[in-house]
């Protein structure tokens, strides 16, 4: 327990928590969550995870989208550059077909206004979702794929690609330009690669 400065007792934030990185997504969770957004006719949702798995933006830079920010006229552009507000740096995502097929029928359906925000919320006090609503819509995703709620995150989603790209290619310096890092120091704890990497060499090793 920790005491603040006026003498109040306060319960550590992590008390009881599981704490540390969140696992990212694998391909097969991917495209069954996807299947099942789609079967369900859950359009704002299929939206929200394709951008949120093809931009790689952390959940306050991702709610905080406007129509305006990935469209271009009534089209969903194929790259779009962003603004991050914990950084207050530029960083740039490609949009991949499926995200541009599932942002447009959203803006479609909500009939959203090139200055309206892309995902705005259904709370009257909240201007577009937040954070945790985020997160919520998250824990649902977890639970329709059977994974346990613990492992996961938003920042699951921000690393997901992130790590598919390093395990394809090895390359750190284009991962650390796609998650606007300004220190490569900083992808290699975000991706834990260097854990990874040698659980990896260890498998390889015959004794």
């Amino acid at each position: 327990m920790e005491t603040a400065a006026n003498g109040i007792h306060r319960e550590p934030w992590n008390k009881g928590k599981i704490v540390g990185q969140k696992a990212p997504f694998n391909v097969k969770d991917i495209w069954a969550l996807r299947v099942r957004l789609q079967m369900e006719g859950r359009v704002r949702e299929l939206a929200l995870f394709n951008l949120g798995i093809d931009s790689k933006l952390r959940g306050c830079d991702l709610v905080n989208l406007k129509v305006r920010d990935v469209c271009h006229g009534d089209q969903v552009a194929t790259r779009a550059t962003v603004m991050q507000l914990k950084t207050q740096r530029p960083v740039q995502f490609e949009i991949t077909p499926a995200a541009r097929e599932a942002v447009q029928a959203w803006v479609k359906q909500a009939g959203l206004k090139p200055e309206n925000f892309l995902f705005p919320s259904r709370l009257h006090d909240s201007p577009h979702l937040g954070t945790r609503q985020y997160a919520r819509i998250l824990g649902h995703w977890v639970n329709d794929l059977g994974l346990d709620r613990a492992d996961y995150g938003t920042h699951s989603m921000r690393r997901t690609k992130a790590t598919l790209i390093y395990k394809r290619t090895r390359n750190l310096r284009a991962v650390q330009l796609l998650l606007g890092h300004s220190k490569l120091e900083s992808t290699v704890r975000y991706l834990g690669i260097e854990v990874d990497d040698a659980l990896e060499i260890s498998e390889q090793t015959e004794i």
